[in-house]
């Protein structure tokens, strides 16, 4: 039995869960945008106004280097085309041909992984990484033209209490199979509910939980 690679879900078949899989599509499709909005963002905040007739030791920078990082052809667009060439490669695919201009180069390599999801989450045991990499390039690229609330960041991904522990049906006539998806609880929650299989666990069930967490892991 094999994990999401990335929330680490509990899978019958494949690499990356059906859940993660689709947030994985809408990331990729969101890129393009994502680059164009870093161009608002290129000059460098303002410093310190300088007076009188000394002059600063030196010259700042013309353009915001992390910025410029991102956008440039070894950023988003360099990690997208990567994962887009291994792709193809491991399907017995010829190598990608790579547009001139480094908008193109994002939107194409973004449509070509994002078109091919389907088979990267179920049959690419790359899935996971892949995933986890389109995610935290996203996150870099929000911190600058959206930056989040460290507290509102906190209360958004909340606290892990475990993995859901129910047992649910596992289809054609099989035992059930303990569910296993992550579980959160968010401040002002007092019943956490599983995502996954909705099942729900109040205070009372959290000791229970964390008992039975180790039978989930073997």
């Amino acid at each position: 039995m094999n994990t999401c690679g990335l929330c680490e879900r509990q899978l019958e078949h494949g690499y990356l869960c059906p859940g993660c899989t689709l947030a994985t599509t809408e990331r990729l499709d969101r890129m393009p945008r994502l680059w164009a909005a870093l161009s608002a963002f290129l000059a460098p905040a303002s410093g310190t106004p300088q007076y009188g007739r000394t002059s600063p030791a030196e010259a700042p920078l013309p353009v915001r280097e992390t910025v410029l990082s991102l956008r440039a052809a070894g950023g988003i667009a360099g990690v997208l085309e990567d994962w887009r060439s291994a792709m193809q490669a491991d399907r017995g695919w010829g190598r990608p041909v790579v547009p001139t201009a480094v908008e193109r180069r994002v939107l194409v390599a973004a449509r070509a992984l994002s078109l091919n999801m389907e088979w990267i989450g179920g049959s690419w045991p790359m899935a996971g990484v892949m995933a986890t990499e389109v995610r935290d390039l996203e996150r870099d690229v929000l911190s600058i033209v959206d930056p989040e609330d460290p507290d509102e960041r906190r209360a958004r991904r909340g606290t892990h209490l475990g993995y859901c522990v129910a047992q649910v049906e596992a289809g054609d006539g099989e035992d059930p199979v303990v569910c296993g998806a992550a579980l959160r609880s968010y401040p002002g929650q007092a019943v956490v509910a599983c995502q996954w299989c909705g099942t729900a666990y109040g205070p009372a069930d959290y000791l229970l939980l964390k008992r039975l967490q180790p039978e989930i892991a073997q």
